[in-house]
């Protein structure tokens, strides 16, 4: 197996209300789920090649839940990278040189039955985990904000977080609100929905703590 190692920031918006219940293995609000999430790396390696500083989203749409199966998938991969660089996100993102189940990215892949090729587009992408805060837009595919939770009782910014010790995307997260528009191959219309803020570390064992 490749050795290789993936750390940055991550933000992600799914239809489920703010708890989703994905991450307290309920199922969907809605019965399906669909979203996306985008990560700025800041420091990656896929054997000898360096991925520090790209950028990379993920679409994804299930019938149902997750486990259930029968998912689409598609990358979108920052349009600097050259062609070992494309080639080493567009495997670990599609679940190659990873231990079974070890990441997220290998589940998704596994319960899709439907793997569209990459794009490669330039990425917009602002990150602040602890305002709660992000902006995401990939011209022709995809815009998103995340924001703070509002209170409806006092107006006051919320802040909550989801800590999942074993987890396989991460160990803390950032709770807030996310809205967002797509309209590629996956089409995406989520308004006032889960929003996740959270660092990512990833290799091919998993999640690194």
């Amino acid at each position: 197996m490749i050795d290789w190692y993936i750390e940055g920031l991550e933000f992600g918006n799914c239809n489920c209300d703010w708890g989703c219940p994905c991450q307290f293995e309920a199922l969907p609000n809605e019965g399906h789920c669909r979203g996306f999430e985008a990560l700025q790396i800041n420091k990656g390696h896929y054997g000898d090649v360096e991925l520090d500083g790209l950028r990379v989203v993920m679409l994804y749409a299930w019938p149902g839940p997750i486990f259930e199966g029968n998912g689409t998938l598609q990358a979108i991969i920052d349009e600097r990278a050259d062609a070992q660089q494309r080639h080493a996100l567009q495997t670990v993102l599609y679940g190659g040189e990873t231990e079974e189940a070890a990441t997220h990215w290998w589940v998704f892949h596994a319960m899709s039955s439907h793997i569209h090729e990459p794009l490669f587009k330039a990425i917009e992408l602002e990150i602040d985990i602890d305002a709660r805060r992000a902006n995401v837009s990939v011209e022709g595919v995809i815009t998103s904000v995340g924001q703070p939770i509002v209170s409806p009782a006092t107006g006051d910014e919320h802040r909550v977080r989801i800590d999942i010790p074993n987890g396989i995307e991460f160990e803390l997260a950032e709770i807030g609100s996310a809205s967002t528009k797509a309209t590629g191959a996956i089409k995406l219309d989520l308004n006032n929905s889960y929003g996740q803020f959270n660092v990512l570390r990833h290799s091919g064992s998993g999640v690194v703590h």
